[in-house]
C-alpha cells in the first residue's frame, strides 16, 4: 500500500552513483544488486545512474557485470528486461583492492570522476558499506582520506551502513564517533530493512489515519503488546556471525525496539525525518525495565531433531559454532513505558531461530470487555480483541472479535477479519531494500534511526545482556519446531497471560 502523504514513491532519483563495499557478500547478490534492478525496472533511477562493486576478487567490469546479471535473474522481483539490463550495465563498473590499500581507493575515486564526466553522475555518490563493522573505521578514514566523502555544495556524499551498529552501548558510540568524524550526520543512513517494509509503513496509516483505532491505542483499553519476530530456519551459514551475538542483539536491539517505538510513539507532527525521530526517541528515553530481570527475560538455544519432516541440527551442532557457546537463538523480554498513554500495559518481545513457522508481527491485544449480559458464561470463555499487524511473510492485518455461533444459544466465539496486501492492491510491494535505497539516493531520512536512537535501544538491552553473561547459564534448550523454551512460557504465565500461537 502506498501512504497517500508519501510522494517519495513516485519520485525518480537525479545523477549519483551507488558504491557497494563487500560487493561478493550474501546481502550484496540476493538484496542490494536486484533491489537496484528494480528500481531502475520501475523507472526510478535515472539513465545517469551508475553502480560500482569494489572487493578483492580479480574481476575486470564486464566480471562484476555478468555477476550483477546472474543476481538480477535469480532475485529481482520484477520480470527481467533486456534494454533496461542493457541502460543498467553501460554504467556499472568495478574497483578491485583491499579496505587498506591506498591505490584502490585513488583508482576509486578517477572511476568516479570518470563517471562524473562519461555518465554524468554529477558528483553524487553513496558509498554502502555491506562489510563487517570493524572494517567500517578503515573504510570510512579511507573515503575520508582520498577525498571521496566530502560533499560540496550541489553535490553530495553520503554513506549507508548496515546493522550492527555495535554491540554494546559503548561501541556504538565509538561506531558513531567514527562514522560522523568523516561524514555529517545528515549524510549518515543506518539501514534497518524491517522499516523499509510496507506493512511497518502501514502502521502509520493504520493508526493515525483511522478514528477507529487510535482512541483506543492506550492503557484505558489495551491489556498488552506481543511483538515477535520468528524464524524456522537456524543460523543459515551465518554462524561465524551470529555466535557471540546472539538473538537479542541481532533483533531485539534494532527491529523489535523499532517497532516498539512505532507501535508506542504519539502522533508526529509531520512525517518529515525530524519529527518522526523525536516521537520515537521519546518512547525509547521511556522504557522502563522490569525489577527482576530473570523472572521477566528468557533464553533459549535449539536442540537437534526433527521438523518440518526433516532431521535437523542443534545449533551446538551447526558447523562453525563452539560446542560450549552461550549464545542464545531464542530470546524474550517484557518492558513497561512509563508515559501517560502507557502506563502499566507492559510490551513483551521475543525472537528465534528454529521456531513453529517464520512470522513478523506486532499483536495489540485489548482488556476484556465487562461480563455483564452473559452472565451464563465464565469470564474464561471470552476471548481478548486484538489487532494484529503482520510485517511478514503474509503482510496485512487481522483483528480479532467475539461473534455469535449461528445456532439458538447465544454462545459467542471469537473470529477473525483479515485483510492482506495481497488482495486488497493490484499493485506489488516493493522490496524494503528498494525502498530504503531509493532513500538514500533521494536523501530523504525518515526510515533511518539516527545515532540517539541506536544508544538508546543498547542502554535498554545491554543490562539484560550483563543480567545474562553475570547469570554464567547455558541458554535453556528448546526442540525445533517449537515456540521456544518452557521459561519463556513461565514469563508470561507469571503476569497471567500467554503467547499468541501466530
Amino acid at each position: 500500500m502506498r501512504d497517500p502523504r508519501d510522494r517519495r514513491l513516485s519520485r525518480v532519483a537525479g545523477p549519483s552513483s551507488l558504491v557497494i563495499f563487500g560487493v561478493t557478500g550474501d546481502l550484496s547478490r540476493k538484496k542490494l544488486m536486484p533491489a537496484v534492478y528494480d528500481l531502475a525496472n520501475r523507472g526510478l533511477l535515472p539513465p545517469s545512474f551508475a553502480l560500482v562493486g569494489f572487493a578483492r576478487r580479480q574481476w575486470e567490469d564486464e566480471d562484476f557485470a555478468a555477476e550483477v546479471k546472474e543476481s538480477v535473474q535469480a532475485h529481482a522481483r520484477t520480470p527481467f528486461d533486456e534494454a533496461v539490463w542493457n541502460q543498467l550495465m553501460d554504467g556499472i563498473r568495478f574497483v578491485q583492492g583491499e579496505f587498506d590499500d591506498d591505490d584502490a581507493f585513488n583508482r576509486l575515486k578517477e572511476t568516479l570522476e570518470e563517471l562524473d564526466a562519461d555518465r554524468g553522475t554529477r558528483g553524487n555518490h553513496a558509498f554502502y558499506l555491506s562489510i563487517p563493522p570493524k572494517a567500517f573505521d578503515l573504510v570510512c578514514r579511507q573515503l575520508s582520506k582520498h577525498g571521496l566523502a566530502q560533499s560540496t555544495p550541489g553535490h553530495w556524499r553520503r554513506v549507508v551502513i548496515e546493522k550492527p551498529f555495535g554491540h554494546d552501548l559503548e561501541s556504538a558510540r565509538a561506531l558513531n564517533d567514527v562514522v560522523e568524524s568523516v561524514f555529517p550526520p545528515d549524510s549518515v543512513f543506518r539501514i534497518d530493512h524491517y522499516l523499509g517494509k510496507e506493512t511497518v509503513q502501514n502502521l502509520l496509516a493504520l493508526r493515525f489515519a483511522n478514528q477507529l483505532f487510535e482512541p483506543l491505542w492506550n492503557a484505558n483499553y489495551v491489556d498488552h503488546v506481543q511483538i515477535t519476530m520468528a524464524e524456522d530456519i537456524g543460523t543459515g551459514g551465518r554462524a561465524g556471525y551470529y555466535d557471540g551475538v546472539g538473538a537479542a542483539r541481532d533483533v531485539i536491539q534494532n527491529h523489535l525496539l523499532q517497532l516498539l517505538a512505532l507501535t508506542a510513539m504519539e502522533e508526529p507532527i509531520s512525517f518529515n525525518a525530524e519529527d518522526l525521530r523525536a516521537e520515537k526517541e521519546k518512547v525509547l528515553a521511556a522504557v522502563k525495565l522490569p525489577e527482576d530481570l530473570s523472572t521477566h527475560s528468557a533464553r533459549g538455544q535449539f536442540a537437534g531433531g526433527w521438523q518440518g519432516g526433516e532431521k535437523v541440527l542443534g545449533y551446538l551442532e551447526e558447523e562453525g559454532i563452539p560446542a560450549d557457546s552461550t549464545t542464545e537463538t531464542y530470546a524474550a523480554v517484557r518492558l513497561d513505558i512509563n508515559t501517560r498513554r502507557w502506563s502499566g500495559v507492559p510490551f513483551y518481545l521475543r525472537t528465534g531461530k528454529r521456531l513453529g513457522r517464520r512470522v513478523t508481527e506486532i499483536a495489540v491485544v485489548f482488556k476484556k470487555a465487562p461480563n455483564l449480559l452473559f452472565t451464563d458464561h465464565s469470564d474464561d470463555e471470552f476471548g481478548q480483541n486484538a489487532v494484529v499487524i503482520r510485517v511478514q511473510p503474509d503482510e496485512g492485518v487481522t483483528i480479532r472479535f467475539g461473534s455469535k455461533v449461528p445456532g439458538t444459544q447465544m454462545e459467542v466465539r471469537d473470529v477473525t477479519m483479515d485483510f492482506g496486501y495481497g488482495h486488497a492492491f493490484t499493485e506489488s510491494s516493493p522490496e524494503a531494500y528498494e525502498r530504503l535505497i531509493l532513500d538514500v539516493l533521494l536523501g530523504e531520512p525518515p526510515l533511518f534511526p539516527r545515532h540517539q536512537e541506536v544508544e538508546l535501544s543498547w542502554k535498554i538491552l545491554d543490562p539484560f545482556e550483563k543480567f545474562w553473561a553475570t547469570e554464567g547459564k547455558q541458554p535453556e534448550s528448546y526442540p525445533p519446531g517449537s515456540w521456544g523454551p518452557a521459561s519463556a512460557d513461565e514469563l508470561m504465565n507469571r503476569d497471567g497471560r500467554s503467547w499468541r500461537r501466530p
